[in-house]
């Protein structure tokens, strides 16, 4: 992975960029999931409803770190490096008073981040601290996809499958040449 200065100096939106700018970028993976990924749609199945948990680290102090906000303006659309921060109260009191997210490009999907925005401080997740899990439901609540995601630090999010293949990497043996 090529990183440049711009990627490892971020500004952010809150005290932490593993408990905002991470949750909010996993947000708009898991909607970039749901419209372009290839996961099985059973037919006529749109998604309705979203929903979020965090785990670990990002439940015990979510709030605090402002997490839950982070999520929340993620899946409304919003993106760290372009949210405008003069909006950002803005979004979340229409989110929170319309139980619903209306990101660009997508339709509307419920989301009352009351019930639907979980601090799960009794399920860790075992990848890594910095857990969240994301599930899109339609009609009569079937789940249809459920990604997990972990913010690892200064911004950077990785799925499952990411998170494998960085730490069988690290257990790889080292060629000499």
């Amino acid at each position: 992975m090529f990183l440049s200065v711009f990627d490892i100096y971020k500004i952010g939106i809150g005290p932490s960029s593993s408990h905002t700018m991470g949750p909010m970028s996993a947000a708009a993976r898991f909607l970039d999931e749901i419209l372009n990924g290839d996961w099985p749609r059973p037919q006529g199945a749109s998604v309705e409803r979203i929903e979020c948990s965090l785990h670990g680290s990002l439940a015990y102090t979510g709030v605090g770190h402002a997490t839950d906000r982070a999520v929340v303006l993620g899946l409304a659309g919003e993106l760290p490096d372009t949210v405008d921060p003069d909006q950002m109260d803005s979004i979340i009191e229409r989110v929170t008073r319309e139980k619903k997210v209306h990101p660009a490009g997508h339709p509307s999907y419920r989301f009352d981040p009351e019930t639907d925005l979980v601090m799960d401080r009794r399920t860790p997740l075992m990848g890594h601290a910095n857990g969240m899990q994301f599930k899109a439901y339609g009609p009569g609540d079937q789940l249809l996809l459920r990604r997990v995601y972990y913010s690892i630090g200064g911004g950077f999010v990785v799925d499952e499958a990411e998170l494998e293949a960085m730490k069988s990497a690290k257990k790889a043996p080292v060629e000499s040449g």
